[in-house]
């Protein structure tokens, strides 16, 4: 407040009229609040009973500083520390800084007034009145100052507060924490559950720019290994979505339960670790399914392809692309001949070869081994 305590140095008040001010600080101060009260909506109510005696001694004790300051008794550091919690204090009352800002121009215009009136009759000079004037609505203006930093700074630590408990809860969501950790991990975080969350990858870089296009509930992290961001989209329209999503680097899981968002994110991070074209999982699951388990698929085509090791690379791979056809085709020649851009009777002769090698190729079991052996392409 050191610009209100050079205004002050520049006043001299004397003892009468301080005294005489002094007299009407409880007058003023209920006035002040009255006038509060009636002006300013959102304080209605908050002014009445045990708060509105809180605050009139909270304004009484304002003036009364401001008093000191004017007649040269005060540095001035208590007024701003007080207005400063009071900036706090609306925060957590649930009101706007507006609201503050409107009370403290009613305060100062009724609180001139009454002051005025009491230093008047008690014999201040005309060029000692504008001085006193311009103290008061300087005192005023520090105090607002004070009070507006004061609740930035708590927005700005509920803000902070807040982004950790969302955090918190996405990191919990992502390692499969139960039900009953989640819940209350959303309670914290003020966080309504949806029906369902997915799961979206894509480098961190562009988690943040990907997260404000979507649903204001989205949760997402930006810090996973190798420069990975994940985001979890609220009950999403999936088309919709992947649109968003069209000029960014993203997979997109399936749509699971929200307290089983972990399942959509796991099979996000498979299908990224499967391949850098897949966007969306529901177009892969087959290439998903029989990756699950790489070891297990791999001894899976070594023991069903195993008749055509005996035969040369380049034998053996024309083989296991006609046995492929023919399994997707169902054994329709002419379709498995279109699909090998081959003549019908080289698909005769080839499933000929192949009904040698496998014997028992008309066997439900041996078509499902072979089908899933040939899946994902050849070695």
């Amino acid at each position: 407040m050191s610009h209100v305590i050079r205004r002050a140095s520049e006043l001299a008040l004397d003892e009468t009229t301080v005294t005489a001010l002094r007299a009407a600080v409880k007058t003023t101060a209920d006035e002040v609040v009255q006038a509060i009260i009636d002006e300013v909506p959102p304080y209605a109510n908050a002014l009445s009973g045990s708060m509105g005696g809180t605050i009139r001694r909270a304004v009484r004790t304002a003036l009364g500083h401001y008093l000191d300051l004017a007649s040269g008794n005060a540095t001035g550091g208590d007024g701003g520390d007080a207005a400063y919690e009071l900036g706090r204090g609306e925060v957590r009352d649930g009101r706007s800084m507006d609201a503050l800002l409107s009370a403290y121009r009613v305060g100062a215009r009724v609180a001139w007034r009454c002051l005025a009136a009491g230093a008047v009759p008690a014999g201040l000079p005309a060029a000692e009145v504008a001085k006193f004037a311009e103290l008061t609505f300087a005192y005023i203006d520090e105090l607002s100052a004070a009070s507006a930093a004061g609740h930035a700074d708590e927005l700005a630590a509920r803000g902070r507060d807040h982004e950790r408990h969302l955090e918190h809860l996405a990191r919990d969501l992502l390692a499969g924490a139960s039900p009953d950790v989640l819940l209350a991990s959303a309670q914290r975080a003020g966080w309504q559950p949806p029906v369902s969350l997915t799961a979206v990858l894509l480098p961190a870089a562009q988690a943040r720019p990907a997260y404000r296009t979507l649903d204001p509930s989205t949760l997402f992290l930006d810090d996973l290994p190798d420069a990975t961001g994940v985001l979890l989209v609220p009950d999403a329209d999936r088309s919709h979505l992947l649109r968003r999503l069209t000029d960014r680097t993203a997979v997109v899981g399936p749509a699971r339960p929200w307290t089983r968002a972990s399942a959509s994110y796991a099979r996000a991070a498979r299908a990224r670790s499967l391949s850098s074209d897949i966007r969306d999982t529901e177009d892969h699951l087959p290439e998903l399914v029989l990756s699950a388990d790489m070891e297990a698929f791999a001894d899976l085509r070594a023991r069903a392809l195993a008749p055509l090791r005996t035969l040369p690379v380049a034998t053996a791979r024309r083989l296991e692309e006609t046995l492929r056809a023919w399994l997707l085709h169902q054994g329709r020649r002419e379709e498995v001949a279109a699909a090998l851009f081959v003549h019908p009777q080289t698909v005769r002769y080839r499933m000929a070869q192949l009904r040698e090698l496998f014997p028992d190729l008309a066997s439900p079991h041996r078509v499902l081994e072979l089908t899933l052996a040939v899946g994902l392409g050849t070695d």
